[in-house]
């Protein structure tokens, strides 16, 4: 595990910038974010690192500079690389003489703190664009922040010292992405501050794996979640998510099985029927849990993650990645970024483990309150029937739950919360992830058949979960 670097605090870091006369570079900022370039004037020596400061606060003047956002919003990550454009561009353009000596940078963010009577998202977008030497190429490193103080002067002096800590992370620990990351949060707190997404881009990176990066937020407590695409590339949740009809289905993924993709199937094709379901608006996440993603020792194997991930990837799935061990936080944090209706796809056994009273020992509620988060919103369970030892197949009616709880899993069904996934494979069924990883290890059996086509293909090819020729 990286350690974290001890801080040397926000003004030092800002007079060691200052100091640095190589270090030469812009500053703008839209709207609440204001104090990053106050705090290296304040720090002393500012006219060695400061080539301009801009604050195209009125809308009017920001699109004027940097032309209108097609969605209209000022927030966003457009606006902040139109930003990190023109800015470096005209660094490079006006100051031609100092080239051969300054590591030119911009740094731009544009963000929505609190307003006055405390109704608005407070997010922002945050990006610098800098050298490692002189006349070199560029790297840009670009974070999205949820600002959690219920105080806008608090939130804009917490936007000021992330600000200087990426500027002086990016200089200093650009060698170990990690330990920069890491470093975003000194002189702040996981209270104040959410990192739900960043990327790394630029050839002094080009080992940098940003879904790796993503990965070590949810690890290292800076975010709930991380989100990427099929195309591998990291999005902001919010973009990824906002007023969509989310599928969820979590699993380890090791590997994909026929069974998960038939279940995926199938559950999605009958939240499509529902009533109030719009086919175009809907994201399909699967999710993989830290927990899901640590080895016997309690540590995650990153090969193996990305390994993983590349197979989601390849058939076309966004990943999630999560701190949710249960499932009603899962449904909490998803219900933030929409009011649609919402489904859960899984297994019989994952019932098995909902209905477990021991998870929710350390809630004052007990498992009525963790119900009331995961069945409180327009969502649905879509469960896969399974085998027990016996061979018996279970679903919703031959489910047993403990006598006491009896009742609630009765009211559950009433009111169209659970639905059993129809027209599955029972041939499928037979197929357990273990045994089919087993298999792989010791190449044994055929588990190429248990797998899709595509996915054989990689575990052979990659040598991926323990595969070796045999």
């Amino acid at each position: 595990m990286t350690p974290r670097v001890k801080s040397i605090g926000t003004k030092q870091k800002a007079l060691k910038i200052n100091l640095d006369l190589s270090v030469y570079g812009s500053f703008a900022e839209i709207g609440a974010g204001q104090d990053v370039a106050a705090n290296f004037f304040k720090a002393g020596g500012a006219a060695g690192t400061i080539a301009k400061t801009i604050s195209a606060y009125d809308m009017a003047f920001s699109d004027a500079i940097y032309g209108e956002e097609a969605s209209g919003k000022y927030v966003c990550e457009t606006r902040l690389m139109k930003m990190l454009n023109r800015e470096y561009k005209l660094l490079n353009v006006r100051l031609t003489e100092s080239a051969d000596e300054k590591r030119f940078f911009a740094f731009a963010d544009t963000v929505s703190a609190l307003n006055y009577q405390k109704t608005n998202e407070s997010h922002g977008w945050i990006g610098l664009r800098f050298q490692l030497k002189p006349n070199g190429a560029f790297n840009d490193v670009v974070i999205h922040v949820n600002m959690l103080d219920n105080d806008n002067i608090l939130q804009q002096q917490a936007l000021g010292i992330i600000g200087v800590n990426l500027i002086y992370g990016c200089y200093t620990h650009h060698n170990n992405p990690e330990t920069l990351l890491l470093s975003l949060l000194d002189d702040l707190s996981t209270d104040r501050i959410e990192i739900d997404m960043i990327r790394f881009e630029g050839p002094d990176f080009k080992d940098v794996d940003n879904r790796l990066m993503s990965l070590y937020l949810v690890k290292h407590g800076y975010a709930q979640a991380a989100v990427f695409g099929p195309d591998g590339n990291v999005m902001q949740p919010y973009d990824a998510l906002s007023k969509k009809h989310i599928v969820a289905i979590r699993g380890r993924f090791r590997p994909v099985t026929n069974i998960f993709l038939d279940m995926l199937k199938k559950g999605v094709k009958q939240f499509e029927n529902e009533a109030d379901v719009d086919d175009d608006k809907i994201c399909i996440l699967s999710e993989l849990t830290l927990r899901n993603l640590e080895d016997g020792t309690n540590q995650i194997d990153e090969k193996d993650f990305l390994d993983r991930v590349d197979i989601l990837c390849s058939l076309g799935q966004t990943v999630l990645i999560s701190n949710f061990h249960e499932y009603f936080k899962l449904v909490a944090y998803l219900s933030q970024f929409t009011k649609l209706r919402m489904a859960l796809i899984m297994g019989m056994p994952n019932l098995e483990y909902i209905f477990d009273e021991t998870h929710y020992k350390d809630l004052p509620g007990g498992i009525i309150s963790a119900f009331a988060s995961l069945f409180g919103q327009k969502i649905k369970l879509y469960l896969y029937p399974t085998l027990n030892e016996q061979g018996e197949i279970i679903h919703l009616d031959t489910f047993k739950t403990e006598p006491h709880l009896a009742g609630l899993l009765t009211y559950l069904k009433d009111n169209e919360k659970l639905e059993d996934i129809q027209k599955y494979d029972e041939k499928l069924m037979t197929i357990r992830t273990d045994n089919v990883l087993g298999m792989i290890q010791h190449g044994v059996g055929d588990w190429e058949k248990m797998v899709p086509a595509s996915v054989a293909k990689q575990i052979k090819e990659n040598h991926l979960f323990g595969y070796a020729n045999h």
